[in-house]
């Protein structure tokens, strides 16, 4: 078991779920940060009105003690005035009712006079007078609460007014406006309520919608796992349907059908590759076991030196498709042939021109070169290479064979050219397909498996070249480019 799948046993499985999960998530992070900083700003607004509220009380209430006019008891914020010199406030309501300000003021009396402009806000806590009071609708009893407040002297008022007001002339009067936090908690715990229900919903209704959009995003993914299910190795012909949405799954549908088919080519060539190889096979082993087989019927009449000379003639071509064979199957694996070794072509060139054996048919086989040419790579697969190029131009040249080595720009050019009939235009590309052989080299005894030029421009393709068939008017003429290397002096 995979040491983290039970630390993973709760995320679901699903990319639906997954998706919806996540996008749940992440909207609750958001929608939490937008709850906190509303729940703030509402408690602020709230807490803002409520002084705005309390301090048009207050200046309403300086305003009617100004003319001498004992403000009434009934207010919606708690306020009480007091003046130094006597006990009992001068005037209460909104509140104050409940802490018995008649017997003696609640807040302190001034002690020195203030300007009566000037506007002090304190936070200030307001004791319990009595023990047998219950607990009011405002809880103001042994609260602390932030209370603006004022002064007015009596000094700047008539003595009516100072007489309606139950004051001494000398009195200094001290107006309190309680700042009340009740309705700013009150609309910000609804507030909160209402994101709370809001929230939730919103969370479901985010997790619903991504779960259904990544449903029916995935629906034409779960198309094209039906169809690629359905490919078989015997039968890979089958294709998944591209939307015409045009988005990503579009590509991805673009690309199995790309896939599909490379296999479907792949697997065709395979196929054909092992039918052209059963056939080249059972050409010689038909022969050897036909001649075999009149040799021991007759063993009085059979020539048995030229019994032999076919076996072993039959047994080389055997033979070399056998390793022409296994050298396919080398280079279809893929595996890096080309080593860190500088090999000179021209003095691979020269050697083999030298080393060819030309005994069956009349051939001039000659090197024509200028100066060393160097390339990067595996010396056995380059004289492999140009000793499949040498054997094709022998079996088809009428009397000379010409191999030209030249070092162009970058590259080293190779050039192996015959004075036989010539490839048609059309066969160009064809030759180099494998067990391709052409109409006059197949009616040739000595004929090559169909594997030389093919085994050749896959060893010029991994060694980073080109492998190509030049036009010529007489003969054909293989071209190989390499790119060039450094001579081991430059180094």
């Amino acid at each position: 078991m995979n040491a983290t799948e039970p630390r993973r046993r709760w995320w679901p499985r699903s990319v639906r779920a997954r998706t919806a999960l996540a996008a749940a998530s992440t909207a609750a992070v958001i929608l939490v940060g937008i709850g906190w900083w509303v729940h703030h700003d509402v408690y602020r607004q709230g807490t803002q009105i409520a002084e705005e509220q309390a301090q048009m009380q207050l200046w309403s209430l300086v305003d009617q003690l100004n003319e001498g006019v004992v403000p009434v008891r009934r207010s919606a914020v708690p306020y009480e005035v007091v003046a130094s010199g006597r006990r009992s406030a001068v005037a209460y309501g909104g509140g104050m009712d409940d802490l018995d300000p008649g017997t003696r003021h609640v807040l302190p009396a001034p002690s020195e006079a203030k300007e009566s402009a000037l506007l002090t806000i304190r936070p200030i806590r307001i004791p319990a007078r009595r023990d047998d009071n219950p607990r009011d609708r405002f809880e103001l009893a042994g609260g602390t609460y932030l209370v603006m407040s004022t002064d007015i002297s009596a000094d700047e008022l008539s003595s009516d007014k100072v007489a309606a007001l139950g004051i001494a002339a000398d009195a200094k009067l001290r107006v309190y406006v309680v700042v009340l936090p009740h309705t700013a908690e009150a609309i910000t715990k609804t507030t909160d309520r209402l994101l709370l229900r809001a929230g939730l919903v919103s969370l479901v209704l985010i997790a619903a919608v991504a779960y259904f959009a990544v449903r029916i995003a995935l629906r034409p993914v779960e198309a094209i796992r039906v169809l690629t299910a359905s490919v078989t190795a015997s039968d890979p012909r089958e294709r998944v349907t591209v939307p015409a949405t045009g988005h990503e799954i579009t590509a991805l549908a673009t690309t199995i059908n790309t896939t599909l088919q490379r296999l479907d080519n792949a697997a065709a060539e395979q196929r054909r590759f092992v039918a052209d190889a059963a056939h080249e096979l059972r050409s010689p082993l038909t022969t050897l076991l036909a001649s075999l087989e009149v040799a021991l019927a007759y063993p009085e009449r059979t020539d048995w030196p030229a019994a032999a000379t076919t076996a072993a003639r039959q047994t080389r071509r055997l033979h070399a498709l056998a390793e022409d064979l296994l050298l396919l199957a080398r280079l279809d694996t893929r595996t890096p042939i080309a080593g860190p070794e500088t090999v000179d072509l021209t003095a691979l060139a020269s050697r083999l021109t030298e080393q060819y054996p030309l005994t069956e048919r009349p051939l001039t086989l000659t090197c024509d070169s200028t100066a060393p040419a160097h390339a990067h790579g595996n010396p056995d697969a380059y004289e492999r290479l140009l000793r499949n190029l040498i054997d094709n131009a022998a079996r088809h040249a009428t009397h000379r064979i010409q191999i030209t080595v030249r070092n162009q720009d970058a590259w080293v050019v190779l050039t192996v050219h015959d004075d036989g009939p010539g490839v048609p235009t059309e066969d160009a590309e064809r030759i180099f397909e494998r067990f391709v052989r052409l109409d006059d080299a197949r009616s040739r005894d000595h004929g090559g498996t169909g594997l030389g030029l093919a085994i050749a421009r896959d060893l010029a393709h991994r060694h980073k070249g080109t492998l190509t068939l030049t036009p010529r008017t007489l003969g054909a003429c293989f071209q190989l480019r390499l790119p060039q290397a450094p001579t081991p002096a430059e180094k």
